[in-house]
């Protein structure tokens, strides 16, 4: 009878929850703060929002009229997923791999927080294995090669290499440009090896009081991206979801107006205006 009736008290509080998130947007962080518990990873903050207000003060603080507001943090959504593949002296290499699930892209080096660029354009367009394979030759070869330096690479009948080239243009991920196609990105970034140099430990944090970003890009786009761009041999063993610390650093003008910009708690440095539209 005992168990009858805390069943029937969970499922009230429940769907009084649900009732709250779906009529009640106002109520929809704090009821699902209510039905979170526990923790989540997140990498280690190296830099208090005070040291970074501090060092980039001259920046930031124009003059005396100028003040800085409290700081606030919030946890940007990344996938870190454990690994192998096989790497260019065709040894079995074994490693981390650090992905962006607002901006898509895979993190290069946590030292400088150098990302690859072109993932996200492979993600909206649902690339596939097959033409990552026209995409790494591009991308091998200086981000442009004619059609003569594809066939040779591929080995592949011409009809299914112009079914493969003609799918790419379509998805708009490369274009011609002569007698040869290039990469149709700014600066692309795909020729990387499946591993982020990681300098960072993980820690854990409440999920109490903690605001964490809501991802664009789903576990699942990326665990298929990542399959799809790194070959036959590259593996993903296991994932786990982790949160950037990211501070929110606003400034006060003379004019009343504010300014603020978002600093990475690890690095210590800027981040792109652009990370937080979404």
């Amino acid at each position: 009878m005992r168990l009858l009736s805390t069943l029937i008290t969970l499922a009230v509080l429940g769907s009084g929850a649900y009732w709250v998130i779906q009529n009640k947007p106002e109520y929809k962080v704090k009821a699902l703060e209510m039905l979170s518990t526990g923790s989540f990873h997140t990498l280690e903050a190296r830099y208090t929002a005070k040291q970074i207000m501090e060092a980039q003060k001259r920046d930031l603080i124009k003059t005396s009229r100028h003040s800085y507001a409290d700081p606030t943090v919030k946890f940007y959504p990344y996938l870190l997923l454990e690994v192998k593949y096989t790497n260019k002296d065709h040894q079995t290499g074994e490693g981390i791999i650090l992905w962006d699930l607002i901006d898509g892209e895979m993190v290069i080096n946590t030292k400088n927080w150098d990302k690859t660029h072109g993932f996200a354009d492979c993600i909206n367009s649902s690339t596939e294995r097959y033409e990552f394979k026209i995409l790494n030759l591009i991308a091998l070869n200086g981000g442009k090669l004619d059609r003569e330096g594809l066939s040779r690479a591929l080995k592949i009948e011409n009809n299914v290499l112009d079914a493969w080239i003609d799918s790419c243009r379509k998805k708009k991920l490369i274009v011609q440009s002569g007698n040869s196609y290039r990469l149709h990105l700014q600066e692309p970034k795909l020729n990387v090896l499946p591993e982020t140099v990681l300098h960072d430990r993980l820690a854990t944090k409440s999920y109490k009081g903690a605001e964490r970003l809501s991802r664009r890009y789903s576990s699942s786009q990326v665990r298929r991206i990542a399959e799809s761009a790194f070959g036959n041999d590259f593996a993903i063993r296991s994932t786990i979801d982790v949160f950037l610390p990211v501070y929110s650093i606003t400034v006060q003008n003379p004019d009343e107006s504010m300014h603020t910009s978002y600093w990475n708690a690890v690095n210590g440095k800027p981040l792109p205006q652009t990370s937080f539209i979404h």
